[in-house]
């Protein structure tokens, strides 16, 4: 976004064109592009109708709050959701350090959670619109700075905590290859081996072949959803862990050095099985859970385990199991007509299988409703008839 841009839609024009913009049933719509352009010139009126566009997206993750943002495409998509970064802030502020340069700060988000963690900030962005959009989104809150990240590192002085969050996406869309982020890779390390507070987030399919040994690598799972991983360095940091975080209850399940090369038994589907969450798995957690919970897995290779009786555990997702069948879609159908299943979830570990093509020849029809649980195991393919036992937790706006 064009700086001189960011700073008409601040002003009292501005605010009154995002008012009138908020106001549109479809902020898309010729209708609103014609109401707004009898108040406002043309450049106006589509940054505001454009703003409230973005501010309607981002509701499902910054709650009431997207309402008093300015906010980028870009931006809006690599922004944490407010009850990661509060948990992120929140462990930053316990390691006693003062004060954040957060590196990269994108449109502030991460800033406003430091600033409600009663940290100093100072948020660093190399992008001027980009900028622009944080200042006005952290005006009264916090300094920006308008640089590349490389070149402000003269800020972490002691008692400052870095944070950074790379761009991982370019015009072509997500990348994978660490070495084209930005901030760049030898600066992610470079903040990681400081004797100060670090905290570096990153997508949560990161290889475990990049984790730095010296830092615990925290992968969180909010609301269902496996959304992120943070390496942490400095003080209270354990090297070589890998943990799970559940938020926003904000259980955890730690892997230690010593535990990662740890295998869970396998054995047979019994009476329940058990869906890990995706930071558990993530975190190369899967044995330790296991033997925490006294279950086995179904294959060596295979994230689901089974007990013979139900876990009293945050960490997994419970199915109660009802049957047990040699996996012929044939068969599986017949099963479905028989107990007349027509609301049926589906889910696969192992399988080469798309579940929406499935659903549509399974055909489910009827008033119950079960799960459908694909895996592989030693003796082959198995279908898993199965009942939640409780229902997965619903995505919730933050406030």
């Amino acid at each position: 976004m064009d700086p001189a841009l960011v700073e008409r839609l601040t002003a009292p024009e501005g605010r009154s064109a995002l008012e009138l913009a908020a106001a549109q049933r479809d902020p898309s719509s010729p209708a609103a592009v014609t109401t707004l352009r009898r108040s406002v010139d043309a450049e106006l009126s589509s940054a505001a109708l454009q703003q409230e566009t973005l501010r309607r997206r981002a509701a499902a993750k910054f709650g009431a709050a997207a309402a008093g943002l300015l906010l980028t495409p870009d931006g809006l998509e690599q922004a944490s959701r407010p009850e990661v970064a509060d948990h992120r802030a929140r462990r930053l502020a316990a390691t006693g350090a003062r004060a954040v340069v957060d590196l990269g700060c994108g449109i502030g988000a991460d800033a406003l959670a430091f600033v409600r963690a009663g940290l100093r900030v100072v948020a660093v962005e190399r992008d001027p619109g980009t900028a622009a959009v944080a200042r006005a989104n952290l005006a009264g809150l916090a300094e920006v700075v308008e640089a590349a990240a490389e070149d402000v590192t003269h800020l972490l002085g002691p008692g400052v905590a870095a944070y950074c969050d790379p761009a991982r996406r370019d015009a072509r869309g997500r990348l994978w290859d660490v070495s084209q982020f930005s901030p760049g890779w030898d600066l992610v390390r470079s903040l990681l081996s400081r004797a100060e507070p670090a905290a570096v987030k990153l997508g949560p399919a990161l290889p475990h072949a990049m984790l730095p040994e010296e830092v615990e690598a925290e992968w969180v799972t909010h609301r269902g959803d496996t959304v992120e991983v943070c390496l942490w360095s400095g003080p209270g940091v354990e090297p070589g862990t890998r943990t799970a975080t559940l938020l926003p209850g904000g259980d955890r399940l730690r892997v230690g050095a010593g535990e990662r090369s740890r295998r869970a038994p396998v054995g047979p589907i019994g009476s329940y099985l058990l869906e890990p969450a995706g930071s558990v798995i993530r975190a190369g957690g899967v044995a330790v859970l296991a033997e925490q919970l006294g279950a086995h897995l179904v294959d060596p290779q295979i994230a689901y385990l089974t007990t013979s009786t139900p876990p009293d555990s945050s960490f997994v997702d419970v199915f109660r199991v009802r049957e047990v069948l040699p996996w012929r879609e044939k068969t599986v159908r017949a099963w479905l007509q028989q107990h007349r299943v027509g609301r049926l979830e589906i889910k696969k570990r192992g399988l080469d299988l798309d579940p929406a093509v499935l659903r549509r020849r399974l055909k489910p029809s009827g008033p119950e409703a079960a799960t459908l649980l694909l895996t592989r195991t030693p003796q082959g393919a198995r279908a898993v008839l199965a009942d939640r036992v409780a229902e997965p937790p619903a995505p919730v706006a933050a406030p």
